[in-house]
């Protein structure tokens, strides 16, 4: 039995979703323009994956021919967010606290990056107070 297509993006998909939201509808060649300061594509392959990230969703044309766009269906943050579920679900087993116990324990956060994970969990804290407080 075929596996049902995945509705999260490949890396390459996510290359393209990269350049749609930091450049917003964006034509073809425009899209292989900026892939190509990472590496050497071939307009034909991303058109090809431009058509599957539209039928997963994940893109959508406005117009037709050389004139037609290409913009995300997808915000970021979703994306991120659909991301970071699969990974804690298959690598942590659901634990979410294990990621973030890995990240923080593994040297991979800077300073800032730990302060800025420190204020972000006393800002949630407080706002759970003041809910549970309600």
């Amino acid at each position: 039995m075929p596996r049902p297509p995945a509705t999260h993006p490949t890396d390459g998909e996510l290359e393209i979703l990269h350049v749609l939201w930091t450049h917003g509808p964006t034509s073809l060649g425009a899209v292989c323009e900026a892939l190509r300061h990472q590496r050497d594509v071939a307009a034909t392959t991303v058109a090809t994956m431009l058509r599957v990230m539209s039928d997963k969703g994940l893109v959508k044309r406005t117009g037709s021919g050389r004139g037609a766009t290409w913009t995300a269906a997808v915000s970021k943050q979703k994306t991120e967010r659909g991301m970071v579920r699969k990974l804690v679900d298959r690598v942590f087993d659901g634990a979410a606290d294990r990621l973030a116990a890995h990240l923080v324990t593994g040297g991979e956060l800077s300073k800032a990056q730990l302060n800025e994970l420190r204020q972000l969990i006393d800002e949630q804290s407080t706002a759970k107070k003041a809910s549970s407080n309600k």
